[in-house]
């Protein structure tokens, strides 16, 4: 069994909803064995759009890389999600940030997750769940990283909602 990182958002319709949706569906993948909090955050990319709901998981799956990839594109499927512009609002989406400790550039999949470093979105909800994970390739802990962007910003406009 491998522990994946994913990161879940939605920012249409129902957005609490459509991220327990996915996480309900992901069943068949594996275990669910740590849930962050669920976040409320700015869009990310294209401002002009509505705020995201944002979590993050940790997945024990048996799933190759690649087949774990394809599932969770039939579950963003299943939640709703049809196809729209990069960065633009979503019904959901699904990113797998990390595959056990893997390195993969594969076309179509890039772990661990190229922009993950970048988005407080992903890295405060990952820091909450693995604050003592290290992202593969920079050896990096997830809390130091979090706790960079913190620095950054004084008002990363992220907003604890709930629990999932």
């Amino acid at each position: 069994m491998t522990v994946c990182a994913l990161s879940l958002g939605s920012n249409i319709g129902n957005r609490l909803e459509n991220i327990r949706q996915a996480v309900v569906l992901m069943k068949p993948l594996g275990e669910v064995t740590k849930r962050s909090a669920v976040y409320e955050t700015p869009p990310w990319g294209v401002e002009e759009q509505p705020r995201f709901l944002n979590v993050c998981i940790l997945l024990e799956t048996d799933e190759p890389p690649k087949a774990l990839l394809g599932k969770l594109k039939k579950i963003e499927q299943a939640v709703g999600r049809t196809k729209h512009e990069r960065w633009r609002p979503r019904e959901i989406d699904v990113d797998i940030l990390t595959y056990g400790g893997e390195i993969i550039d594969d076309e179509g999949l890039t772990v661990p997750h190229p922009r993950m470093r970048e988005r407080a979105f992903v890295m405060i909800p990952l820091s909450e769940i693995a604050p003592d994970m290290k992202i593969p390739a920079d050896d990096c802990e997830v809390s130091a990283i979090a706790q960079k962007i913190r620095e950054k910003s004084t008002d990363d406009g992220i907003v604890l909602i709930t629990q999932l």
